[in-house]
């Protein structure tokens, strides 16, 4: 188990991030902020391979999320700072960090904002037609 901080302004989106050698679940919590919270299921045996699902998240509803293996995962912000906590059960390695385009054709995620602020890693990441 690893815990994680991640911070963010308004307008950025992060991921879709998973991991492939050691499938990790999750549990997230927003501690600050309103964040829109998406999964894609990238399990390919599964019947709902390159679904993604999407929820509001925010400070003054508190959830907790749990994500299983076998899903890719991001965000984008909606409020002016926000602040995530999150529960991983695998230690971080960056040799097993890998992910999924924000903006793959075909699972067609209908992120609720524009012109969004989007790191050079995850503009590069592949589709999922690539990743098959």
């Amino acid at each position: 188990m690893q815990d994680n901080h991640s911070h963010s302004v308004k307008n950025v989106i992060r991921g879709m991030h998973f991991t492939k050698k050691r499938p990790q679940s999750q549990i997230l919590t927003v501690m600050r902020g309103t964040i829109f919270d998406v999964v894609v299921d990238i399990r390919k045996n599964s019947s709902t391979f390159g679904k993604w699902f999407g929820i509001e998240l925010s400070d003054d509803k508190i959830r907790q999320v749990y994500m299983s293996p076998g899903l890719a995962h991001g965000f984008c912000t909606l409020s002016d700072s926000v602040d995530l906590h999150y529960k991983v059960s695998e230690k971080y390695d960056p040799n097993d960090d890998a992910g999924l385009n924000y903006a793959d054709p075909i699972v067609k995620i209908s992120w609720p904002i524009q012109n969004p602020i989007v790191s050079k890693k995850d503009r590069k990441l592949p589709y999922l037609k690539d990743l098959i």
